[in-house]
Formats: structure tokens, sequence, C-alpha cells
């Protein structure tokens, strides 16, 4: 009986010794600094400025932030509720280093580069793997993928997560390049970020934030967001009608945990979702890149976009009246007069009539590129803004169609000049004749006697013909706004 007893005395210690040590444990745990899943092992740091690093530890704590690129420690006192940010000095382009972080413990970071940092946002055609989706390649990716082992750029992507209030962190990783780790991300993002490793020689940071099928307003917080369609703004707690196309749900659950992180600028690849409404679309956009920069707080850093190809999109309503996406094109091209530091990508050459998802990538990736080599790393003596148009001069029963940054002269590269359309006061098109000279286009139709307007390419699909000499198309446009 004793010794039943004394057994059980020893199990009662042993486990009271447990509990203890559980507690101090949690205790421990507790008391060490966390971070956001952003700033971890081979992350890239935006190069000479202040970048923001910010995490949780105990409330009212000390927490110390160093780069292993220079001696001075940034120190910051965390709030009542365990948040602190601090600002870090990064130095010019190189690594790897080391990032410590340190409360009453210490994490330290490794492998991390300093270089240029850029978001990847938007709906399907940016979150298009390189491998492609099943059944829709990508033209080339199965080289590209095969050589792209490159220390020197690394990607993160942000799962999909749709939410009705803001979040502060996600769940992912940032990875080296390899084949493993571009085969899964963006095509358009990769594409980008290779030109531009190959043109700068510094480490490249990309960040991938797209959900297929997404509108523009789950893209924007609640306080600029609008209805989309039937889906009105959720209230915190709400259900959430349709995961991609609610809006504000995109914003709270992926870009929200990123915003703050050192960038030079970002990307965008969508619009194809918000096509039936492209007088909304020529005020949501600005709106969206405007609040964006206002959230992130580094001024007006750069923004370029990719206009969506041209693609019949009567196959989702072939029982309904047709909508014609040039609209919505048209929408995007007069938003670069809309939006301070921006560029669009044209892709008027690359559409699929059966695809939304146009296979050849690399083009929309490199054009993307070519906007921020030229326009925001100042390289020169090249070409990055597509020709565009610029007026008509009637002339008996032509019209002369004139463009802008066509320094070198347009060209159809030895194909037939089509997509020209002209009306007469009627406000009825027909196809037009045309003649191609070096920095314009003479078109004329019989059957319109005294022509006053001039369409091109304006057709949900359609594939352009006109380009630059430097390879860059013509978007579609209209002179016309009827």
């Amino acid at each position: 009986m004793i010794e039943i007893i004394r057994m059980n005395m020893v199990r009662k210690i042993q486990v009271l010794t447990l509990l203890v040590l559980l507690v101090a444990v949690g205790f421990q745990s507790e008391a060490k600094v966390k971070l956001p899943a952003l700033f971890a092992d081979n992350m890239v740091l935006q190069q000479q400025t202040k970048v923001a690093v910010w995490g949780w530890s105990l409330p009212k704590t000390e927490v110390h932030v160093s780069g292993s690129w220079s001696a001075e420690s940034v120190s910051v006192k965390s709030d009542k509720e365990g948040k602190w940010k601090v600002m870090l000095q990064t130095p010019h382009a190189g690594g790897p280093y080391d990032l410590t972080i340190s409360d009453e413990e210490t994490i330290t970071l490794k492998n991390v580069m300093i270089g240029e940092v850029w978001i990847c946002a938007g709906q399907s055609n940016m979150e298009m793997p390189m491998k492609g989706y099943p059944g829709q390649p990508v033209i080339g990716s199965n080289m590209d993928i095969l050589k792209s082992d490159n220390n020197q750029i690394r990607v993160i992507t942000v799962p999909r997560n749709s939410q009705t209030v803001p979040q502060d962190n996600f769940e992912a990783k940032w990875k080296v390049a390899d084949p493993a780790a571009i085969r899964n991300f963006s095509a358009t993002g990769y594409h980008f970020g290779k030109l531009l490793y190959e043109m700068l020689d510094v480490p490249i940071g990309l960040i991938e934030v797209s959900y297929g099928g997404s509108c523009i307003q789950a893209w924007m917080s609640s306080e600029t967001a609008v209805p989309f369609e039937d889906n009105m703004v959720p209230a915190p707690g709400d259900s959430i009608p349709v995961v991609n196309r609610t809006p504000t749900v995109l914003f709270n659950g992926m870009l929200n945990p990123v915003i703050g992180y050192g960038i030079k600028g970002a990307i965008w690849y969508q619009g194809e979702t918000n096509y039936q409404e492209p007088e909304a679309y020529v005020e949501l956009f600005p709106k969206m890149v405007k609040e964006w920069r206002s959230l992130w707080n580094i001024g007006e850093f750069p923004f370029y976009y990719a206009q969506i190809a041209p693609f019949d999109y009567a196959v989702f309503k072939p029982n309904k009246a047709k909508a014609n996406s040039a609209y919505l094109r048209e929408a995007q091209l007069k938003a670069m007069d809309k939006i301070p530091n921006s560029g669009m990508a044209v892709l008027m050459d690359i559409g699929e009539e059966k695809s939304i998802h146009p296979m050849h990538k690399k083009e929309g990736g490199e054009r993307l590129a070519l906007w921020a080599l030229g326009k925001t790393y100042g390289i020169r003596d090249f070409s990055y803004k597509s020709p565009a148009f610029n007026a008509i001069e009637v002339k008996g029963g032509q019209l002369i169609v004139s463009f802008n940054n066509a320094s070198n002269g347009l060209t159809t590269f030895g194909k037939e000049l089509t997509g020209f359309e002209i009306a007469g006061d009627d406000k009825v098109f027909y196809p037009a004749s045309t003649f191609l000279r070096s920095k314009s286009v003479i078109v004329s139709s019989p059957r319109v006697e005294k022509p006053v307007a001039v369409r091109y390419a304006f057709n949900d699909f359609i594939v352009g013909t006109l380009f630059g000499t430097d390879g860059l198309p013509v978007s579609s446009f209209r002179s016309d706004d009827w």
C-alpha cells in the first residue's frame, strides 16, 4: 500500500514537472520574436532605400534589427499588442547577407539578397505558371524551366485567400530560382524578372499576388471598392458569395499582408473579368493604383500593366448579346493618361480566339520589362512604348491616320495590313483599304464618301497586324466616341 502511494506521488511529481516545463517552453516561445512569411531565408530586400521590417513580440519589448552589410542596428519597442516595425537602410545590390532580429532571443535570416523587388499582381494571366494550365501550354516553357537555375532571382507566391477582414500574414516561402520553383511561378512575372536580371545584373525579387478570374474590385479596400455585378462589399464575418469576384476580399486576404514591403514597383495583368464594364474600369483602375501607392507610402512607384489580349468573349455567354472587349482595352489605354508613372504593354498580336490565356507569355513579360528598363531604370536607345494613335486628317475621300512613338516608322513585317474600318456621319463602319506610309496609314472605302472616323482592330477577337519597326504592336483604337 505504501509502495502504491509512493508511486502515485512520483507520478504526480513527474506530471507537475512536465507541466512546469511545458509552461516554461510556452513562455519561451511566446517571448521569441515572430516574423511574417515575407521575412525569411532567401528573401530579397529593395536596394538603396529604407525598407520596412516588421513582426511581433511580447508587448512593450525592445526589438533590435540589423543587417550584416552594416555595423548599425535599429531598435524599437513593440506596442501594447506586441506589434513592431523598423525602417532599415539597405546598401547597393549584393549579397548574400544575414538579417538579424532579436528581442530576448535572436532570429537570423540567411542568404538574404539586396536588389530590385517587384509585385506581380492580377488574375489568371498573371497567375498562369510557367508549366501552363492543364491543356493550355506556355510556349517555350520546358526549355525555359530547364535553364532557370539562378541564385540571383528569388520568388514568393502569396496563396489564394479570400477574407472579409484584412489579414497580416500568409503561409509561403521565398524560393531561389530553379526548375522546381519556376515551373509553378507566374510565367509573365518570371519573364519580366529574368529580363530585368539580364540587363541590370542585380538580384531580383518577385512577389506574386494573383487570383484567376478576379475582378478589380476584389483588389481594393472597403474604403474604395464598389459593388461588382450582384456582389456587394461584405461586412466583417459575412459570407463571401464569389471568392474571387467579391469586392475587397483579395485585398484583405492577399494584398494586405504584403503592403509596406520594400519594392521598386508593380506589374499588373488583369481586366478580363471586367470586360463588360469599361466605363467603370477606366475610373476604378487609377483609383486602385492610387490607393496602393498611398498605402505603401513610398511615392508614385512604377506601375506597368498588360493590356488584355483579344479573345472571343462570346464563348462565356453564347446566348446573350456579345460585348466587345475592345472597349476594355480602350479603357486600359486611357488609364495611362490617368495613372502617373505608368505604362502599358500591348498584346494585340498574341491573343487567341478560343483561349483567354495566350500561350505567348514571354512576349507579355518582356514587354512589361521593357517599360521598366526604359522608364524606371533609364536605359536608353531602345524602344519600349508601342506606337499610339495620334490624329486623323481628312483629304477628300481618304483619312490619313498619324501615330506617336513611331520614330523609325511602322510595319506589318511583310503581312497584309488589316483591321481598319472607317465611317461617315451615319456612324456605320465599313472595312477600309489601307496604304502604309512610313509613319502613317491612309485609309479609304468606296462605301464611305466623306469619312469622319476610323477604328483599328476594334473587335472582340482580332489579330493585330500593325507594329513599330521595333516589333511592338499598335493597340486597338478609335477616333470617335460614339
